[in-house]
């Protein structure tokens, strides 16, 4: 079984192959590897069972930010390891939905929402 530091690679491994215009403005973010979510964030989700959801951003999207936002925690993309084993069968799979999942949260962090995201298919 693959442990969280294996998982904290591959979240490393897929920042790093974020287009550089994306990472470089990605400011006061951290990225979390869990077991699980919370049934705070299956809320939020709106998500029944806790193996549905593979990842979700916390925090105030980019261009929702205003004068205010500062001297605030770090906004957290967790990336979720017990669903995500569950959803794949290899670990090339594993390393493909890492890349995905937290190429959608940061998506949410750019301020793109769900549905506009399914409507670009990702």
């Amino acid at each position: 079984m693959r442990t969280s530091q294996d998982f904290e690679h591959l979240a490393a491994e897929a920042f790093e192959e974020l287009p550089p215009i994306f990472r470089e403005r990605l400011e006061n973010v951290a990225i979390w590897v869990e077991e699980w979510p919370d049934t705070e964030t299956l809320r939020l989700a709106g998500v029944r069972h806790a193996a549905e959801l593979l990842g979700f951003y916390h925090g105030i999207p980019l261009p929702q930010r205003n004068s205010g936002y500062n001297l605030v925690s770090p906004d957290r993309i967790s990336i979720y390891r017990q669903p995500i084993l569950m959803h794949c069968r290899t670990w090339d799979e594993v390393r493909a939905t890492v890349r995905r999942v937290l190429r959608h949260e940061v998506a949410h962090y750019f301020g793109l929402d769900d549905e506009q995201l399914r409507e670009m298919d990702c």
